[in-house]
């Protein structure tokens, strides 16, 4: 099985310490042997100003990919952690809508192919009620008429919280809006986190998958948990994946926080990860 081409690797920015301009970060995840790089547009002030970046500043980065040979065909939009589409608050709701808008045009204008959104309606002290449900499928309707204008795919993450704890879930919106540019963006350790049967969950999606969110986790935690180091099985995910067919992109998911030296950590993920999907595959022969 010829594991090399039926896979994008790709790395998450926040793997890399923000201090690292994009010509480093590019360069950087090129030299560690991945293929591309998540831009990540998070709830911070920082990350969030991307957004409003004029037409001079989107083709700096756009030249910036050019030059560094190293593709940006995806954005994880967390920022709706701080302003989700569901909230019972008007205002808040609305600029999670704002947010939405601008994540999709940024996406059109610079060549991101593929919106992933997180699969929350309410989030912090907010609590998940049949309102924020249907504020949250309300927008992401209105969302989609926006992106499909625009020919940029919207795709929801499964998480670690009940509201959209599987695949299914996210399936549901899929099926109801029958767009091309509504699939899903599946993560396995959020999966597994959630007790969650991967050969099950991926069944369910067959055709409908962009990409994948490969990290470790642990029961009810699934940030920052070290590759190796939790409760996901490895082998037994990546061979659900081969199984179900799907080629495409798998983007490993780490957060380098305040740490200055990451590029031995990232190096071995791409590596702990590739080394896992070669057992895997081993047991399919």
């Amino acid at each position: 099985m010829d594991i090399e081409n039926r896979f994008s690797f790709g790395l998450y920015e926040k793997a890399l310490h923000a201090r690292y301009t994009w010509a480093e970060r590019l360069e950087l995840a090129k030299k560690a042997g991945y293929d591309f790089v998540e831009i990540s547009i998070d709830e911070s002030n920082e990350r969030l100003e991307r957004l409003y970046w004029d037409k001079k500043k989107k083709l700096e980065f756009v030249r910036t990919i050019a030059d560094a040979g190293v593709p940006v065909p995806t954005m994880c939009l967390s920022g709706h952690r701080r302003y989700p589409i569901g909230s019972s608050c008007k205002d808040i709701r609305e600029r999670g809508m704002e947010i939405m808008k601008l994540a999709i045009r940024f996406a059109a204008d610079t060549g991101v192919r593929i919106v992933q959104l997180a699969g929350y309606d309410a989030w912090y002290d907010e609590p998940s009620t049949e309102e924020t449900a249907g504020h949250y499928d309300r927008n992401i309707k209105v969302s989609l008429d926006y992106a499909s204008r625009l020919g940029v795919t919207l795709a929801i993450e499964n998480m670690g919280i009940p509201f959209m704890d599987s695949i299914e879930k996210v399936m549901w919106y899929v099926r109801k809006y029958n767009s091309p540019y509504l699939q899903a963006y599946p993560d396995i350790g959020n999966l597994s986190a959630m007790n969650k049967e991967a050969e099950e969950e991926f069944s369910c999606a067959l055709g409908h998958i962009v990409g994948i969110h490969v990290k470790d986790t642990t029961e009810g935690v699934v940030r920052r948990i070290p590759f190796g180091r939790g409760t996901l099985d490895f082998v037994k995910a990546f061979r659900v994946i081969l199984k179900s067919g799907f080629t495409g992109l798998l983007l490993i998911e780490m957060w380098a926080d305040e740490k200055e030296e990451t590029f031995d950590d990232v190096r071995d993920a791409r590596l702990f990860v590739l080394d896992n999907i070669r057992s895997a595959a081993s047991t399919l022969s």
